[in-house]
């Protein structure tokens, strides 16, 4: 059976591969290896198929599921050598040991098992560990390596194997459990399927191959094994099946004849039960004919050269893939310091600084060029800051929607003081500007703080964004309080002059403003308005014929009649009712009221002085919205936002660079320190498979 270095040396390298990723436990993960998985329903003789192969008992055997974690089981064809190898005389259970032949786990580097017995239990002991004694399956595979010289150079996993109904303690969901790690396995385009089943049940109810129907639908990388082909009624065979009629495969199926339970309880050697197997396909009438495509020795060579061609067209593919990998982890080892992290915690500190403050400054001046975003970001919010939220904020101060109509009316009997005033009072004016120019207070120190809360937010998102940050979380604490105090301290000169520019503008009223509406065009405008509004010139009163008031000459008039009632100057303060005189020929005079409040509406007069006072306010106090709209930005921009960026490195220098905290700063967070030792390990094996595969 010894057909030695059939592609041995390519099938080592893809062992080779498998081991050194095995090793660092990421089972391969991002890089698909070619193997043979084999799959079959439980009892279907996958193990016996595998022992055939290999010559030698050493699988657990049992009834329920004996296979509970993948086995990997690279068979590699060691010829004798010419001078015997010392043995140490050592005594073994196992009646067949030679020193020709042994296995090796890859979880126990360096010990050779020559009694293949101790592999069984070795199997068992680290099935029992990973999983635990109940009927519990895993994904872990254990690797074996068995040396011999009657082995043909192959990989084969063997699989737990396909179940329907939970027996005594598995876990419920069983089925599903193996159903999802098989395909797990079998799903990768890089995997050939083994599938077996038994010849004495109908190969449409094959559990094995059902399953690689769904994931192979074309055939083209399944290959059928048919075990207990000697247990078939007599008068039937298989040979339709082998002829493809029934479920064709590309690669064909193989039918094997294995040892019975009974063979193995009164152990049997595998010797007798391969020669048995000779004989019975090359004396059985239906399969003599094609006896040399029968039996385990042709299904060896036929995986062997199945995974020689598979692993020939993979190859290039693995090699891509793994420079892919390696180019990805090296990036990624770079971000977390080299291979050993970084030594100098002073240029660490440093060039973190400059890092930090060079983005900062880019993110505020829009130099930034991720174009991922499709949002606003960094110096761009500030901005919308300062000529949306703010410029709206003072726009929709509206001065007359505190102060009505009536409190104009007041305020201007009360700004005059014991003499009433000639003109429209000017003190009025003033008095409520200065009032409603203090209501700009608010919405700037409004726009104070969320200009602070966006260099907050950019000061989050590059913590985020600088690498060196994931590694040293107290350099990343120590660097967030430091820039936020910054951002604090900058605040009150900030707020300060914000709120004096409120303060002077309050302060001062400049009623020479060029763009100040003066008293003549605001009496003109007011009296046009007015009159406008007035209703054309009334009829005479039909009961008394009398015309009404002021038609002629505005009421003065001699003509007019005198005797007729004068509205007193604080007339609408007053009810009529209450102004009359009690009693005739009496003169009375009555004390004020404790609380003097307007009465009645506005007279005409009244009513042109509070437009042509709300006429001024308005244009002043448009002034002043403009000023503080066009001066505030500027403000915060000088002592908040140019500020920072001019300062905040002298201030993380002073604050950071102290040869007595350096060392603090810069104790990395386990999950680097853990990463790195992954990452490492990772290169070092990819590495390692890149000079495997480059020798081919």
């Amino acid at each position: 059976m010894a057909t030695a270095g059939l592609g041995s040396e390519i099938v080592s390298v893809v062992n080779k591969l498998q081991d050194v990723f095995t090793a660092v436990g990421s089972s391969a993960s991002q890089i698909d290896l070619p193997q043979i998985c084999v799959l079959g329903s439980q009892s279907s003789g996958k193990s016996s198929v595998l022992e055939n192969i290999v010559g030698r008992d050493f699988l657990p055997r049992g009834t329920g599921i004996v296979t509970r974690r993948p086995l990997v089981l690279q068979l590699i064809n060691r010829p004798v050598p010419s001078s015997p190898q010392p043995n140490g005389n050592a005594v073994y259970g196992d009646k067949h040991a030679n020193e020709n032949e042994w296995g090796e786990f890859l979880h126990l580097p360096g010990q050779k098992f020559y009694d293949f017995n101790k592999i069984r239990e070795e199997i068992v002991r680290d099935t029992e560990a990973k999983t635990g004694r109940n009927a519990g399956i895993s994904p872990l595979p254990i690797n074996l390596r068995i040396y011999s010289p009657n082995v043909l150079t192959l990989t084969l996993v063997d699989l737990p194997g396909l179940t329907k109904v939970p027996v005594g303690d598995q876990p419920k969901d069983i089925e599903k459990q193996i159903r999802d790690m098989l395909l797990k396995f079998i799903t990768k385009p890089a995997c050939i399927i083994l599938a077996v089943t038994a010849a004495n049940t109908d190969l449409a109810n094959s559990d094995g191959l059902k399953l690689a129907r769904e994931v192979d639908p074309e055939g083209q990388r399944t290959i059928g094994v048919l075990t207990k082909v000697d247990l078939m009624d007599a008068g039937t065979d298989v040979v339709d099946i082998l002829a493809g009629r029934i479920i064709p495969l590309r690669l064909g199926y193989v039918p094997v004849v294995n040892r019975g339970q009974r063979d193995i309880e009164a152990n049997k050697p595998i010797s007798a039960a391969l020669e048995f197997e000779r004989e019975y396909f090359e004396n059985h009438p239906s399969y003599k004919s094609k006896a040399q495509y029968c039996g385990t020795p042709f299904l060896a060579r036929k995986l062997n050269m199945i995974l020689m061609h598979h692993i020939r067209a993979t190859l290039p593919d693995i090699k891509a893939r793994i420079t892919q990998q390696l180019q990805k982890f090296n990036t990624e080892l770079q971000s977390l310091g080299g291979a050993l992290g970084d030594t100098s915690s002073s240029s660490v500190v440093l060039s973190v600084i400059t890092d930090f403050c060079s983005e900062f400054r880019t993110t505020i001046d829009g130099n930034t060029n991720d174009l991922s975003l499709n949002e606003l970001s960094g110096g761009a919010r500030i901005s919308f800051v300062f000529h949306e939220l703010f410029n709206q904020g003072i726009k929709t101060i509206d001065p007359f929607d505190q102060v009505k109509d009536g409190d104009i009316r007041t305020i201007l009997y009360n700004s005059s003081g014991s003499t009433p005033s000639l003109f429209v009072g000017t003190t009025a004016f003033e008095v409520i500007v200065k009032q409603q120019i203090k209501r700009l207070e608010d919405p700037t120190l409004k726009c104070c703080q969320l200009v602070y809360d966006e260099l907050i937010r950019i000061l989050g998102q590059l913590l985020q964004k600088i690498p060196a940050f994931r590694r040293y979380p107290a350099l990343r604490e120590r660097f967030n309080s430091v820039v936020v105090n910054f951002f604090k301290t900058s605040m009150n000169p900030t707020t300060k002059l914000v709120s004096d520019m409120v303060a002077m503008q309050a302060c001062y009223v400049n009623t020479t403003h060029p763009d100040f509406l003066n008293g003549h065009k605001a009496m003109a405008i007011v009296t046009e308005r007015l009159n406008a509004s007035k209703p054309p010139t009334p009829a005479p009163d039909p009961k008394s014929g009398k015309l009404a008031p002021g038609q002629i000459n505005n009421n003065r008039d001699l003509d007019v009649d005198l005797r007729r009632e004068e509205p007193s100057f604080f007339g609408s303060f007053f009810s009529a009712a209450k102004n009359a005189p009690k009693k005739k020929g009496a003169a009375v005079m009555e004390s004020p009221p404790q609380v003097i409040r307007p009465q009645a509406a506005l007279n005409d007069r009244e009513t042109m002085e509070t437009e042509v006072i709300k006429l001024l306010i308005h244009s002043y106090f448009n002034i002043v919205k403009r000023e503080m709209i066009d001066m505030v930005p500027k403000a915060i921009s000088l002592t908040l936002v140019n500020h920072s960026k001019e300062n905040l490195q002298r201030e993380l220098l002073q604050e950071l660079y102290k040869p007595e905290v350096l060392d603090d700063l810069l104790k990395e967070s386990e999950y680097v320190v853990n990463r790195r030792k992954e990452v490492v390990s990772m290169v070092q094996a990819l590495n390692k498979a890149e000079e495997i595969v480059a020798g081919v």
